[in-house]
């Protein structure tokens, strides 16, 4: 019961903190909130072509057209070794 109620207070407390963090953020940094949540959906697209098996050369094809316009590089903003 009282494990229960320590998880209560800290997800209220949480979603307090989290509520009045947004309020007080500017239209830029929401843009940019928006930016990264949609570089983070086009790469969760394109690591579910590559585990469709599709090719490197296809799923960059596929990360490349829906980052168009939204972040800088080939790689949507990001580049990491393979």
């Amino acid at each position: 019961m009282i494990k229960q109620l320590v998880a209560l207070v800290t997800l209220a407390s949480a979603a307090t903190f989290s509520i009045a963090t947004e309020a007080s953020l500017d239209k830029a940094a929401k843009e940019d909130i928006a930016r990264h949540r949609a570089m983070a959906s086009a790469h969760e697209a394109a690591a579910k072509c590559l585990e469709s098996g599709k090719s490197d050369e296809v799923c960059e094809k596929e990360l490349m057209l829906s980052c168009k316009g939204l972040a800088i590089g080939k790689f949507c903003g990001m580049k990491h070794e393979h």
